[in-house]
């Protein structure tokens, strides 16, 4: 089956990169001339999802404003003879059906992704963590659909990270399928360093069917207190299994101020416009400071 719908988790308050984010919502922040949330957008879209929910929380709508249209400002692109410019500004409103909800508590990423029950309905479905912009040349989320179209079961986006963040993130117990996939059994949420299962962790996608909706609907909270996502896909894979797919690309957190300069340097490298002058004045840079 094909995966049509995804949700994006965008609720979060970013306390890890204040002050910036105090005001401006941290997938607002601009990875050199797009906000992280474009991204994860436009990486859904490549992967052929055409309704996307976007969870958001209170003193977020700038991006709701940013994927709607903007009529004075596209009328003063046009005035200005800007139509490349002003073309652009009306593709952004039409990548996709583009839909909203608050989560009214922060309560957990499960609990986000339990607000989408209705939008997604008896339909599998995409989850595009809002922290994580994922750039490569095939889309992640596609490499996961693909999975998903073949064996049947839910699907997580895996990476392998060193121990000390594994603590941070989850660990699962996995063995290989074929290529870049594995199977996943069991998986635990911020786990001590005696019950690690492996360093593979789930950074940043998943598809999960709709039976997800009934073990959120009844779970705890776990780590942190909060209703975690994390949880609920363990049931899944307890149960029925899962699938792990260490996805091509490179992953930035965009919710931690490294992960917003590595994406920015790493982008701007390549950047059509400003990637030449960029590459040449982070060569003096390094050599100012004897890097």
């Amino acid at each position: 089956m094909k995966i049509k719908k995804a949700v994006i988790p965008a609720a979060g308050l970013g306390t890890r990169v204040l002050p910036a984010s105090k005001a401006m919502p941290k997938e607002m922040l601009p990875i050199v001339d797009k906000p992280a949330i474009q991204y994860i957008v436009e990486e859904a879209v490549k992967s052929g999802i055409e309704d996307i929910l976007i969870i958001t929380s209170r003193g977020k709508t700038t991006v709701e404003d940013h994927f709607d249209r903007a009529p004075e400002l596209e009328q003063k692109l046009l005035n200005s003879g800007k139509e490349q410019v002003y073309e652009e500004m009306v593709a952004i409103s039409n990548l996709a059906n583009i839909q909203y909800i608050r989560q009214k508590e922060t309560k957990g990423l499960g609990h986000a992704v339990y607000c989408a029950k209705a939008f997604v309905g008896n339909d599998p479905f995409a989850v595009l963590y809002g922290d994580d912009v994922i750039i490569g040349e095939k889309p992640a989320c596609g490499q996961l659909c693909d999975a998903y179209e073949q064996y049947g079961k839910g699907v997580v986006g895996i990476k392998e990270v060193p121990t000390e963040q594994i603590l941070k993130y989850c660990s699962l117990k996995t063995k290989h399928l074929e290529g870049n996939r594995h199977s996943v059994t069991d998986m635990i949420e911020k786990p001590r360093r005696e019950q690690l299962f492996s360093n593979y962790a789930i950074l940043g996608r998943c598809i999960l069917p709709p039976k997800i909706f009934s073990i959120l609907e009844h779970l705890k909270p776990g780590a942190g207190g909060e209703i975690q996502l994390t949880d609920a896909m363990r049931e899944l894979a307890v149960i029925e299994g899962m699938v792990g797919v260490e996805y091509e690309g490179t992953r930035y957190d965009m919710g931690n101020k490294l992960g917003i300069l590595q994406a920015i340097v790493e982008v701007g490298l390549t950047h059509p416009e400003v990637g030449d002058d960029f590459r040449s004045y982070l060569a003096e840079i390094c050599k100012k400071y004897g890097v």
